[in-house]
């Protein structure tokens, strides 16, 4: 195992023009060549795809807020029911990625369009199935979740548009998944872009009734959203269809094999487990903090959106860990593969603790940019302050988690997320919210101290290097 990070031998360009080559897209060799330039060009594509969706949420939440507590509540449970489709939509884009990527690692580049055409036709099996199911029972889903009279009257029809239309975020999931596996990081920067500019123009206009658009309230950020999404799936069927990507998709790729479909959805089963593991316990906290009332449920939900605000790029840097390992892996480079990770982990290590320092200071008048309610910004003020004492462990336990997903180990961070968030994580939520009275600070507290012990198990597990037998 590789301990300091050796200097690389190759001189790389100057950070500008990495910059600009990133943005625009590469041609890299990812297995070859300078090891920072690579995280450089895979990084910061990722990195600025993933800032267009925190600065969509932010937006989001500034014109939702001021629909009062209620309607914010409804986004917070509503989201909260999203992280029913996001395990199968992340473990099969983890199955997805990991699968491109060592097939261009291979240099088989007919293999990778294959493997991305079987994992476009499950994505739109998944899509039509949840898509009918949360259309047809929304306002159940909501008083299932135990939200408030007030937020389900307020959210019903919005949670229905949105989780009707979910089908699109499984689309976005899953070919940005191939354009990351194949080191398209630039094409999969500028779908979400794309995405999230209509989305950004879209929502406050169809909320307040800008201009020539109809005023719909709360149903107005879902119907803008769900059309932004829409625009981007187009977009990139478009690219794959039109020869723009590295593994462009031609009319004979159009077929179904079994084989290759069976084998990727064999690995997304223990992805799948992995992501439903960790987002049904955000679901769980949920319903936990729904006990407290509308206010500590606007509160959280807003602390949330400016949390994700920094996660989100941070994903981005995860990301592009994973596409390395996948990549020199493929390359029979598993040295390159490990070290990218660590580096990769202290850059982000570095741009997490810097952002937690401003959150923990500035805490108070960043949730008063989302409400008036001095209820919500005490619960959501304590909310941002407990979970960000904890972002140095998260940028670790991000990129080992993504580590082992680009290698196609999805069992090991599976074993991790049952541990630090079912057996541990929800548990002391529980105990320190109500048995030890601390209300929803509880589970602030119980969010940072199972993560950062996710972070120290995932780091743990790494060092001893099993993953690099993997097979995908």
């Amino acid at each position: 195992m590789s301990r300091p990070l050796p200097v690389d031998a190759v001189v790389s360009p100057s950070f500008w023009q990495s910059l600009r080559e990133a943005i625009l897209g590469s041609r890299q060799d990812f297995t070859e060549g300078s090891l920072n330039r690579a995280i450089v060009l895979l990084a910061i594509p990722m990195v600025l795809e993933m800032v267009m969706e925190s600065l969509f949420g932010v937006v989001d939440a500034y014109f939702v807020g001021r629909l009062g507590t209620d309607a914010v509540g409804a986004v917070g449970v509503t989201e909260a029911l999203l992280t029913l489709i996001f395990p199968l939509c992340m473990g099969l884009s983890m199955a997805t990625t990991a699968t491109v990527a060592r097939r261009i690692g291979e240099k088989n580049h007919e293999g990778a369009a294959d493997a991305a055409v079987q994992a476009i036709a499950a994505g739109l099996v998944i899509s039509v199935l949840f898509g009918a199911v949360g259309l047809a029972f929304a306002p159940g889903f909501l008083k299932l979740m135990g939200a408030p009279p007030g937020v389900r009257e307020t959210g019903s029809r919005f949670a229905a548009i949105l989780l009707g239309g979910s089908g699109t975020i499984v689309m976005l999931f899953l070919m940005n998944a191939v354009f990351r596996g194949a080191g398209d990081a630039a094409i999969a920067m500028r779908v979400l872009w794309l995405a999230n500019l209509i989305n950004i123009a879209l929502v406050p206009c169809l909320i307040n009734g800008w201009g020539p658009f109809p005023r719909m309230g709360l149903e107005g950020a879902a119907v803008g959203t769900t059309i932004g999404r829409g625009v981007g799936v187009l977009y990139q069927l478009w690219t794959l269809a039109s020869g723009k990507s590295r593994i462009p998709i031609a009319r004979r790729h159009l077929h179904l094999h079994l084989d290759v479909m069976l084998r990727m959805v064999r690995m997304s089963a223990s992805g799948t487990i992995q992501f439903a593991i960790a987002h049904w316990s955000w679901l769980a906290l949920t319903r936990i903090l729904t006990t407290f009332g509308s206010a500590a449920l606007a509160g959280y939900t807003i602390a949330i959106r400016i949390i994700v605000f920094a996660i989100l790029p941070s994903w981005g840097l995860s990301n592009a860990a994973a596409t390395l390992v996948g990549q020199n892996l493929g390359a029979r480079k598993p040295d390159r593969a490990e070290n990218a990770v660590w580096r990769t982990s202290l850059y982000n290590a570095a741009f997490l603790g810097t952002v937690a320092l401003v959150f923990i200071l500035f805490a108070n008048p960043l949730v008063r940019i989302f409400t008036r309610d001095e209820a919500a910004i005490e619960v959501g003020v304590h909310c941002l302050r407990f979970i960000s004492y904890g972002y140095p462990f998260y940028a670790f336990g991000m990129v080992m988690v993504q580590a082992f997903n680009g290698a196609g180990d999805t069992v090991t961070p599976t074993k991790v997320n049952v541990f630090c968030y079912w057996l541990w994580e929800i548990p002391l939520a529980l105990t320190l919210s109500k048995l030890a009275a601390m209300g929803p600070n509880g589970v602030f507290l119980a969010i940072t101290v199972a993560e950062s012990t996710m972070a120290v198990v995932a780091s743990l597990m790494f060092r001893r290097g099993r993953w690099k037998q993997a097979r995908a």
